[in-house]
């Protein structure tokens, strides 16, 4: 699909379609995903995993790339997959809190 007017709220929500296969939250609720941005030439995603040693990272990262594919038209695609800043708890949204068990307050 070829989208002249590809904003980040298209892509998060796509995004947010792609369960962590482990957890079957959202990699969006997790906090897997630290930014989108859009540009007319490039599609640029920034995000990370639980863990360096994930089992389940390649298919993960290539999740996103397929995804984003999906709209980015003729746009170049990159999805940097960073450890810094490392993930924490911190960053599960309070659906994730609520699906895994956790307190959703913090």
């Amino acid at each position: 699909m070829i989208t002249t007017d590809l904003n980040p709220a298209t892509l998060w929500q796509a995004l947010r379609a792609i369960p962590d296969p482990e957890f079957g939250v959202s990699i969006v609720d997790l906090g897997l995903i630290y930014s989108v941005e859009c540009t007319p030439d490039l599609v640029q995603v920034v995000m990370t995993l639980t863990t360096s040693s994930c089992p389940s990272g390649g298919w993960i990262h290539e999740g996103v790339r397929a995804a984003v594919e999906q709209f980015a038209g003729s746009r170049e695609v990159q999805v940097d997959l960073v450890f810094e800043p490392a993930w924490t708890t911190d960053r599960l949204s309070a659906e994730a809190r609520r699906v895994l068990g956790g307190d959703e307050t913090q």
